[in-house]
């Protein structure tokens, strides 16, 4: 069987360069280009610090696309580039992998309609850590029994979404899985600004610091106890295993597909 042939988008971005390196190393998957804004004409394992692999880092996303012949994308950028790079390799026949959060519903019905015309599959994950995922399993089980709960997530400074897409996601399968247990939280006048963003019941809390990479806690109340559900992100290369599954099984999917449990 053939290599799985493989295009990174924001290629010299610090989660391009991860993948880069993942699916240089994965087995039956090929590197075979190289997208981003910044060091052109440069070999991207040169920057990615693991050797020359003949991959040059390109502007032009469908001329990359053609000259690859690129079956899989893979799109770590930012929630104002995606949508282009997705209008632009879809309808090639291209499927998607994307961990870039942010995108809203209305993003995500233009990608149903995207993937429906061409055929081409679309995966999306808030969140590639295959821990992270199992914490979300975890706070739907525990929802079931308390009767408060809340979501601290803590980031690096330069993240742009807050909340992150994980802790919504986590927020909105709690939600769905209480069946309607949550409590309402009173809400005093002073300090609401303080509280966090409402997700039904729930309140998600964002942190934004250097020294974080990705730290999402949830916390549970009940008579006398406390439950807490942390997942600790140490580095980057957390991500890549739910990467590389994604990478070998987004050709089988159907139409948008999100989060890392629908593949695990």
């Amino acid at each position: 069987m053939s290599n799985i042939r493989v295009i990174v988008v924001g290629a010299c971005g610090k989660m391009g360069l991860e993948v880069v390196k993942a699916v240089s190393a994965a087995d039956g998957m090929e590197l075979v280009a190289a997208v981003d804004l910044i060091n052109l004409g440069e070999d991207i394992g040169t920057i990615a610090s693991i050797g020359p692999l003949g991959v040059e880092v390109q502007r032009d996303l469908v001329e990359a696309i053609k000259r690859s012949k690129a079956q899989v994308l893979v799109d770590f950028t930012r929630p104002d580039a995606i949508m282009a790079n997705l209008r632009a390799a879809v309808p090639m026949g291209v499927a998607a992998v994307v961990g870039t959060t942010g995108l809203e519903e209305a993003h995500l019905a233009e990608l149903r309609t995207l993937s429906a015309k061409s055929g081409a599959p679309i995966f999306i994950a808030p969140n590639f850590a295959i821990g992270a995922v199992l914490m979300m399993q975890f706070a739907q089980q525990a929802v079931r029994h308390f009767d408060y709960a809340e979501v601290i997530e803590f980031h690096h400074e330069k993240k742009i979404d807050a909340p992150s897409g994980t802790a919504l996601r986590t927020a909105e399968l709690m939600r769905a899985a209480a069946g309607g247990r949550l409590a309402e939280q009173g809400m005093p006048e002073l300090g609401e600004d303080s509280r966090g963003m409402p997700v039904g019941h729930i309140r998600v809390h964002a942190v934004r610091l250097p020294g974080t990479v990705a730290n999402q806690e949830v916390i549970f109340g009940g008579l006398g106890q406390t439950l807490t559900i942390r997942h600790d992100t140490i580095n980057r290369e957390s991500f890549m295993p739910g990467v590389t599954l994604a990478i070998r099984k987004v050709r089988g999917l159907e139409g948008v597909v999100v989060g890392l449990e629908q593949i695990m």
